[in-house]
Order: C-alpha cells, then sequence, then structure tokens
C-alpha cells in the first residue's frame, strides 16, 4: 500500500476546518513538523502577520491563520473556543510516535475503537484538539 498520507490532494476538499491562532507560525510549525502535514500555500502581511495559510494531509486541507488581524471572521472567532478536527491517517501508532518525539501533549495514545479505528488524541500549542485514527467516513458517495 502507497503512503499517501503527505502527498497533495487530488481533488479539491469541500469542507476545510478554519482555525485561528495567536501564533499562526508556530502552529503552522508543529502541524508539518510533528503531525505531517505539508504547507502549500501561505499569505503575510508585510508585517509578517500570517493571513492566510494551507495545509495538506492526504487529500484533506486545513486553513489557518493569524488571530486579532481584524475582519469579519477573525471578530466572529473572537469568543470562539478551540476547534476539533479529525484526521485519517494510515498508522495511528507511527504517527503517534511522531508527535510525541516532537513533544506534542498527547491526551489519548493509540487504541482501538468498536467501530474499527485504531485512533490517538492530541492538542496543539493554542488548545486545538486533533484526532488521528485510520477509520475512513465514507463521504456523501456512499450514501447513495
Amino acid at each position: 500500500m502507497t503512503d499517501t498520507s503527505t502527498a497533495t490532494p487530488t481533488a479539491a476538499p469541500t469542507i476545510c476546518p478554519a482555525l485561528l491562532y495567536d501564533d499562526a507560525k508556530a502552529a503552522m510549525r508543529q502541524l508539518t513538523e510533528a503531525f505531517g502535514f505539508t504547507r502549500t500555500a501561505l499569505y503575510e502581511s508585510e508585517e509578517g502577520v500570517v493571513l492566510h495559510a494551507e495545509l495538506v494531509y492526504g487529500n484533506g486541507l486545513v486553513m489557518l491563520g493569524s488571530r486579532g488581524r481584524g475582519g469579519v471572521f477573525d471578530d466572529a472567532m473572537s469568543e470562539a473556543g478551540p476547534s476539533g478536527v479529525y484526521v485519517v491517517v494510515e498508522d495511528a501508532d507511527a504517527h503517534h510516535a511522531r508527535a510525541a518525539e516532537h513533544g506534542v501533549e498527547v491526551l489519548s495514545t493509540p487504541v482501538d475503537r468498536p467501530y474499527g479505528s485504531r485512533d490517538y488524541m492530541a492538542r496543539d500549542l493554542e488548545g486545538n484538539i486533533w484526532t488521528f485514527g485510520t477509520y475512513a467516513p465514507q463521504g456523501p458517495e456512499a450514501a447513495g
């Protein structure tokens, strides 16, 4: 089986989590180094503030930016708490080992779930919860 966990998506995802961080550059470092994401876009202000970034993992994508930069989205997110994101991985144990090596706060080590997944949960530098597991949701084409 070919590992496509860090490949560029073959089709544009139709749902993309969007997160704001106090330190977006540190978040990008953690997501790429510890969790294996690949940065595909970065737009910064002249002052170096991250206005928009895109990171891919498999055929999924997360968008992120700097908190406090102004605008409708930043204003709307000002009272929002941490978010939770689920990412499908081929090998939860290997992924967990990589994250642990980078000092990530692991909330639960890899465990087998009754619905057939093996997953673990971690918290990023600013409190967002990331679950990495082998359960792959089937998407809308499976329902029809």
